[in-house]
């Protein structure tokens, strides 16, 4: 497999997503950012949409699924995105990372977050 990737960088959705009661019943911004790896020699030979994967689509999937039902961990919503990339798409693997820019911290930070990275099962 090439290193070839499409990026999708700053998504952000509100969501409910968090262990304490109030961030489930408030919500707050989560930022996702994906790496999305293929081969894309076929899309920049043919300049063919059907030859690569449509991030419209995948934008559209991303938004349903943090704007959907809540999670506890960031963790979870993470597998949640790979795993439904990796169903609804031609990719080989899926790199997300989720951002929490106002987790409930004790101090100054620009974000809490989770990266995972995820194959296609053989």
């Amino acid at each position: 497999m090439g290193q070839d990737k499409i990026i999708l960088a700053g998504l952000e959705f509100y969501g409910f997503h968090g262990n304490h009661p109030a961030e489930q019943q408030l919500g707050q911004p989560f930022i996702v950012d994906l790496e999305l790896y293929l081969d894309l020699e076929p899309a920049g030979r043919t300049d063919a949409l059907e030859a690569t994967v449509n991030y419209d689509q995948v934008y559209r999937l991303v938004q349903e699924i943090v704007t959907g039902r809540p999670y506890k961990l960031l963790e979870a919503l993470a597998a949640a995105i790979s795993d439904g990339i990796l169903a609804g798409f031609p990719v080989d693997e899926v790199l997300v990372r989720v951002k929490k820019p106002r987790a409930p911290l004790p101090g100054s930070f620009d974000y809490a977050a989770v990266e995972i990275r995820r194959r296609r099962k053989e």
